[in-house]
C-alpha cells in the first residue's frame, strides 16, 4: 500500500506541476489578448448573427501623422477689404474736440474714420460716458468746457449729450422730479450755460440732437430734450444738426436696423435699444461730417451753376444771376388768370380745324368721317353730296338729234 501510495502521489504532483508550468507560460497571452478579452467582455449582437456572424468591430480612433497637411475647407464666410490705414496727420492739422456722454463717445469714434486720410484734420475724443447736465457733481460741462478748449486748441467743437438726465436734480438742496416745471428751468438754464460758455472762446459749435430709443417714455423725453439743445446751440450761434429721421421708420418708431450711409440694410443699435452699433456710430458722424467742413475743410459737394455744365459762371454775365430769363407761374386750370400766355416757355398755338386729320377729329370729338359709296361702313343711310359741277366754260354744244342726211339714187345702167 505505501508503495502504490507513493506512485499516486509522485504522479499527482508531475500533474501538479505540469498545470502550474501552462499557466505560468500560457495564461499572460491569453489575458493580453485583445479577441480573447473582446469574447470574454461583449456577446454577438443580433446584426452579427444575421450577417454570416461576422462581428462589427468599432472604429479606431484616427491617427494622427506628423509634417502631413490636409486641404482645408472653403469658408462661407465674405472676407470685407481691409480699411486703409489712417495717414499721419500734419503739425498743423486742425482739431475737430468731440465732447459728451456715451454716445457722444459712439460719435467720435464714428467721425475719426471720416478724416483718417485728410492729414489736415484729427479727431479728439474729450467725452465723459457717465456725465450730463444733471449730475454737475460726476463733471460740470458748463464749468470745465473753457478749460478743455484752452488745452487742445480745437477749430471746432462737437456736442452730444444728455442721454443720462432722465433722472433727478439737486436744485438749491432740494431734489426735483424729472420733467417737473422747476426741473425744466434748471436744466434749460444749465443748456445755455454751456452754449454761452463756448460761444465767448468764439469756437465754432455743431450740437448733435439725440435719436430715439426702445423705451417710447424715453423717446418722448429725448424729443424735449432736444427742443432745448437746438435753443441752446442756436443762441450761442452754433449748428444744431438734428438726427432722428435716421434712426426711425416712415412711421416714426424706433428701428433696430435701417439703412447705413450707403443705403444697405445694416444694424444701427444694440440690443437694449440705447447704445449705438457701429455703423450707427458712422451714420451719426455722416450727419456732422457736411457742417463740420464748413468749419475745417474736407469734402463738399460742388455747387450746381444754373446754366449748366460748359457755361460762363452767372457772375460773369451781365447783371448777374438776375439776366437769366425766367418763366412767370402758370395756373394749371388757365394760364391766362395770372397774366401768363406762356406754358413752359412755350406759346400756345390755337388748333385749325383744317389741320386735323379724321382720325384726330374721331379720337378727340368722336366724330367719324362720312363713308363712301361701296366701302365696308356704307350702309346705305348717309347721303352722298352730289360732285360739284365743272366750272370750266363750254364753247360749243352739240344738238340733243342730229339731222338725216338725204339719200342718194344711184343710177343703174340697163
Amino acid at each position: 500500500m505505501s508503495t502504490k501510495a507513493g506512485i499516486t502521489s509522485r504522479r499527482f504532483a508531475k500533474a501538479g506541476l505540469t498545470l502550474a508550468l501552462a499557466a505560468v507560460f500560457l495564461l499572460p497571452g491569453l489575458l493580453s489578448s485583445d479577441s480573447y478579452a473582446q469574447e470574454r467582455q461583449r456577446p454577438r449582437s443580433l446584426m452579427e448573427m444575421l450577417f454570416n456572424g461576422k462581428r462589427i468591430e468599432p472604429k479606431k480612433p484616427a491617427v494622427t501623422v506628423k509634417n502631413r497637411t490636409t486641404p482645408k475647407k472653403k469658408s462661407s464666410v465674405v472676407r470685407l477689404p481691409a480699411e486703409p490705414e489712417a495717414v499721419i496727420k500734419l503739425d498743423t492739422a486742425k482739431t475737430v474736440m468731440v465732447v459728451g456722454d456715451f454716445l457722444g463717445t459712439g460719435l467720435a469714434e464714428g467721425l475719426t474714420p471720416a478724416f483718417d486720410q485728410d492729414p489736415n484734420v484729427k479727431v479728439i475724443d474729450r467725452t465723459k460716458p457717465s456725465s450730463g447736465f444733471v449730475r454737475d457733481d460726476v463733471y460740470n460741462w458748463p464749468a470745465e468746457i473753457k478749460g478743455l478748449i484752452e488745452a487742445e486748441r480745437p477749430a471746432a467743437i462737437v456736442v452730444m449729450l444728455g442721454s443720462n438726465d432722465r433722472q433727478q436734480m439737486r436744485v438749491s438742496d432740494e431734489r426735483v422730479a424729472p420733467m417737473s416745471e422747476a426741473w425744466i428751468k434748471e436744466y434749460e438754464a444749465r443748456t445755455k450755460a454751456l452754449g454761452a460758455a463756448i460761444a465767448e472762446t468764439r469756437v465754432p459749435l455743431i450740437w448733435v440732437g439725440m435719436p430715439s430709443f426702445k423705451s417710447s417714455k424715453m423717446s418722448q423725453d429725448m424729443i424735449a430734450f432736444n427742443d432745448f439743445y437746438k435753443r441752446a446751440a442756436e443762441g450761442a450761434g452754433g449748428v444744431y444738426v438734428d438726427i432722428w429721421d435716421g434712426f426711425v421708420d416712415e412711421k416714426g418708431a424706433f428701428v433696430t436696423s435701417g439703412p447705413d450711409i450707403n443705403g444697405q440694410p445694416v444694424r444701427l443699435r444694440g440690443s437694449d435699444g440705447i447704445n449705438l452699433a457701429k455703423a450707427g456710430k458712422r451714420k451719426v458722424a455722416f450727419y456732422v461730417e457736411k457742417p463740420l467742413a464748413k468749419f475745417v475743410g474736407g469734402k463738399t459737394l460742388p455747387e450746381l451753376d444754373p446754366l449748366g455744365p460748359g457755361a460762363p459762371p452767372s457772375a460773369a454775365l451781365p447783371g448777374g444771376v438776375s439776366a437769366i430769363d425766367r418763366t412767370m407761374p402758370v395756373s394749371l386750370s388757365d394760364p391766362e388768370l395770372d397774366g401768363g400766355t406762356e406754358l413752359l416757355g412755350l406759346k400756345v398755338v390755337p388748333k385749325k380745324e383744317d389741320t386735323e386729320s379724321p382720325g384726330d377729329r374721331l379720337a378727340v370729338e368722336g366724330i367719324a368721317p362720312a363713308p363712301k359709296p361701296g366701302r365696308a361702313d356704307d350702309f346705305g343711310g348717309a347721303e352722298v353730296s352730289p360732285a360739284p359741277a365743272a366750272t370750266a366754260p363750254v364753247t360749243e354744244l352739240r344738238p340733243a338729234v342730229d339731222a338725216v342726211a338725204p339719200e342718194k339714187t344711184m343710177a343703174i345702167p340697163r
